[in-house]
């Protein structure tokens, strides 16, 4: 829609799109109904019958994520635009992106209260790592794979562009994490005062 309304052109396609929303809201969505349940959970209050599902917390979180995929899918579109890439390979890189932050955002979300960048976080379950196996895999087939770059209007990635790609995942589960850590932090602030 910001594309839209700013007169921009799409950085992914519909299609790419509807692809990205199939891959990654199924499988990634349904991984996290496998996780085990954080330590202490059972030890903190229970939500407010009267709290609203969407509240404060949730909404800046869903804010702040917006804006970093938002600069994660635009900066690299405009990035290989800049160098002279066709349309076709800057979309290209900014599905992968958007796909591979959704990856790196799995891992923030399995520790709402705790710290994602743990070795015991990061190992994660056997199924979150089959689901994140399965989800690369068939995005380096719509990538790689001649038929599915004719539907899906895409191209090969070079290495380097791979390692921008996931190293912009990387910052995104790093600038969220910091994030988490400092609101946690002041919210155990606040309560002790």
């Amino acid at each position: 829609m910001i594309a839209l309304l700013a007169g921009f052109t799409l950085p992914v396609t519909p299609i790419q799109i509807l692809w990205v929303n199939l891959v990654t809201g199924i499988t990634l969505g349904l991984a996290l109904a496998f996780e085990p349940t954080e330590k202490n959970t059972m030890r903190r209050p229970p939500r407010p019958s009267n709290e609203l599902l969407l509240n404060a917390q949730l909404v800046w979180h869903l804010v702040l994520v917006s804006i970093l995929f938002l600069a994660g899918v635009y900066g690299i579109y405009f990035y290989a635009i800049d160098r002279g890439s066709s349309i076709e390979l800057a979309r290209t890189l900014s599905m992968n992106t958007l796909v591979v932050m959704e990856i790196f955002h799995l891992f923030f979300i399995r520790n709402i209260y705790g710290t994602s960048l743990t070795w015991k976080a990061v190992r994660g379950t056997r199924v979150v790592w089959l689901t994140v196996a399965l989800v690369t895999g068939v995005q380096l087939l719509v990538t790689y794979f001649p038929l599915l770059q004719v539907v899906f209007h895409t191209q090969a990635v070079g290495i380097a562009d791979g390692l921008l790609i996931i190293s912009i995942g990387l910052a995104l589960l790093l600038a969220v994490e910091t994030e988490k850590q400092l609101r946690l932090r002041l919210l155990g602030k606040a309560r002790q005062a």
